[in-house]
């Protein structure tokens, strides 16, 4: 199977077990609470004394940092897609 219709029968898949979730945020529950420990840790290792709110606040600003690196790689590839493909 090429990597076209791969896709293609992937986002299928995906549509059509979405569409048979009646209850969407229990399906993610556990992914949005193991992205929240990981940024609580780091944020912990990276301020073993500080308080509560000190820990939260470096969590808030490491997963916001997650998402610019994030948004940074994907316009970064699609700029290197666009010279590739020269469109």
């Amino acid at each position: 199977m090429d990597p076209t219709e791969r896709s293609l029968r992937s986002r299928l898949a995906a549509h059509l077990s979405w569409a048979n979730t009646a209850d969407r945020p229990a399906r993610t529950e556990a992914a949005r609470k193991a992205s929240e420990s990981r940024f609580l840790s780091e944020a912990r290792k990276l301020h073993p004394t500080g308080t509560s709110k000190q820990v939260e606040d470096a969590a808030q600003s490491l997963r916001k940092a997650h998402y610019a690196r994030l948004a940074l790689l994907s316009a970064q590839a699609r700029r290197a897609k666009k010279a590739t493909n020269g469109k």
